[in-house]
């Protein structure tokens, strides 16, 4: 039986190898590759790794990651991710940028290349959330990323199976919500743990091991270890990087999952249910939460138990954000106050993430004060729609209507600004209306696509409307094929909550089954959408849903750019 395996791994290893020849293969036309064929052969060959990663079979998921990161489908998926993330227009230290067919084609071609060198990462810092303190960003060149999303194509299914259950940052399919609905099933009922401990890696991405990543972490470790000692540039000198993984690079948030990985199952084995402890974790990135019956158990055996764990890996605990919380008076979990009151537990937006949001608002009305109302308009309601959403699954009403009523009071103060001679009452007539029975409505006039007048009006928070999430399966993996329609219905879903004021777009979706016409792919939130005239507006077209259809950005750009039905070899559609 084994010989068998090795004889069909060592097939498989020389068909690549024969596939990677640049030689056999013409010159990469970026409008002219098949996507859906690109797609069904890389979707084929994680579910491949994640089954054979289920069954212990390491020695083919590497065959199987070796064969992905040499094929020519997983080459032009992974150009095309870093070219349509919102990284893409933001270069390394060579200054280049992705931002034609020409030069994404050339992206793919250079990936066949064995000889590979990486280039130092440009450092920058960002603010914070508190604002105080800032964070340092290391940023690959584009074609250091482009290799590093192609391994990530291989590295992700392993990363998904060997995950732990009840881990939520950085995973396909998991949200803040799915982490937030965790902790409220853990901690709702009477006879549920009282005692929490909020744990905080310090400056995780920073401090990992770089020995223990290429010890344990299941890919090209000659690739790994030119990422981890690429340094990096500041200011015009070159720094060497000791420790950690680039916060900053498209595949390290999955080596700091797969490093923090195991946690769950350490706990699960020192605290079994029968214990009676009730020690359960719920993670997201390197925020996390622990609870138990008592203080003194978390003190003494949990926090313990985590140090040594955390050590092996090069990391430590924050002294100033780990600490261990009653219940009842309340701790904050990624943006949210979690607390029990009269033995009721409510989640709300935190006291912080309420007044980051307001800030931001603040600074972006009074850095427009001359500007257009539909302008500021198209500013300030992304930004109301967003965060409404975010908190749409905790209670948040009473919080919705304090938003709105302080935005009320900037635009007023900011009509003011505009126009010191004039009285409040006279501003209210100039720039509000009314609309049913809501008085003191901001609205402005934009155009549509045809150059036809639409109104736009400022949106309110306590429109969006309370909506209880539903919580992701704790083993659910969207490589493996027997979760496929679960994921399908979990989409459908989402997609109508998600976008339920945008009636025609819901239904273009649900129309064509949450698919592009053009590559037969799902449309997601993270793949993005346009919306596509079949017959151009120019031409006589117009808006009707006859006339519309809903593809993924890159499929509408090959589309318009007059691709015939030639396109560029995708590996063959049968299995390798």
């Amino acid at each position: 039986m084994a010989s068998t395996q090795q004889t069909g791994i060592r097939r498989e290893l020389e068909a690549a190898d024969k596939a990677a020849g640049a030689s056999l293969r013409p010159a990469v036309d970026w409008h002219s590759i098949n996507w859906r064929r690109a797609n069904r052969n890389v979707r084929r060959l994680q579910s491949r790794i994640a089954q054979a990663q289920q069954q212990g079979k390491k020695r083919k998921v590497r065959a199987l990651q070796f064969i992905l990161t040499r094929s020519h489908s997983g080459r032009c998926l992974a150009v095309r991710r870093i070219t349509e993330n919102p990284g893409k227009r933001t270069p390394g230290v060579d200054g280049q940028l992705l931002d034609t067919p020409a030069k994404k084609a050339q992206a793919v071609e250079k990936l066949v290349t064995e000889d590979y060198k990486t280039q130092p990462l440009k450092r920058i810092y960002i603010p914070k959330n508190t604002g105080r303190k800032l964070r340092p960003l290391s940023i690959p060149t584009m074609q250091d990323r482009a290799r590093q999303a192609l391994h990530l194509l291989a590295l992700d299914p392993t990363a998904e199976t060997t995950a732990d259950p009840n881990s939520y940052g950085f995973r396909k399919e998991r949200s803040v919500a799915d982490a937030i609905d965790q902790s409220f099933k853990t901690l709702c009922r009477t006879t549920s743990p009282q005692w929490i401990l909020e744990g905080d890696i310090k400056s995780c991405f920073d401090e990992i091991s770089q020995e223990w990543l290429l010890s344990h972490i299941p890919m090209d470790r000659k690739i790994l270890r030119k990422w981890l000692e690429a340094g990096f540039i500041e200011q015009r000198v070159h720094y060497p990087t000791i420790a950690g993984t680039p916060q900053g690079g498209i595949i390290s948030p999955a080596l700091m999952n797969m490093t923090l990985d195991g946690l769950e199952s350490l706990l699960r084995t020192n605290f079994p249910i029968r214990s009676g402890k009730k020690v359960h974790l719920t993670r997201f990135a390197d925020d996390f939460i622990i609870t138990g019956t008592s203080k003194e158990i978390l003190e003494n055996e949990v926090k313990p138990l985590i140090t040594e764990f955390l050590n092996e890996r090069g990391l430590q605990l924050s002294k100033s954000k780990t600490r261990i919380t009653h219940i009842n008076d309340g701790f904050e979990f990624l943006g949210s106050n979690i607390r029990k009151y009269k033995g009721k537990l409510l989640i709300k937006p935190s006291r912080q993430n309420v007044q980051s949001f307001l800030a931001e608002i603040k600074t972006t009305i009074r850095e427009n004060l001359h500007t257009p109302v539909n302008r500021l308009l198209r500013l300030l309601n992304p930004k109301i729609r967003g965060w409404a959403l975010f908190h749409r699954s905790t209670v948040s009403k009473e919080i919705y209507g304090y938003v709105d009523n302080y935005i009320f009071c900037e635009l007023e103060r900011w009509m003011l600004r505009r126009h010191p001679c004039k009285s409040l009452r006279w501003c209210h007539q100039k720039y509000f209306t009314r609309v049913g029975d809501r008085n003191y409505v901001l609205q402005g006039i934009i155009e549509d696509r045809r150059g036809k007048p639409r109104v736009i009006r400022l949106e309110k928070a306590r429109d969006v409307k309370i909506k209880r999430h539903i919580k992701i399966k704790a083993d659910a993996n969207p490589y493996d094929p027997e979760w496929e329609v679960y994921f399908e219905e979990r989409s459908a879903l989402q997609m109508k909550d998600s976008h339920k004021g945008y009636g025609k777009m819901v239904k273009l979706w649900f129309d064509q089954n949450g698919r592009c016409p053009q590559c037969g792919e799902k449309i997601t939130r993270e793949t993005g959408w346009h919306i596509h005239h079949r017959i151009r507006l120019v031409d006589g077209g117009n808006n009707s849903m006859a006339n519309l259809a809903l593809m993924h950005p890159t499929c509408h750009q090959q589309l318009h750019a007059g691709t015939d039905q030639q396109h560029t070899y995708c590996e063959s559609p049968h299995p390798p």
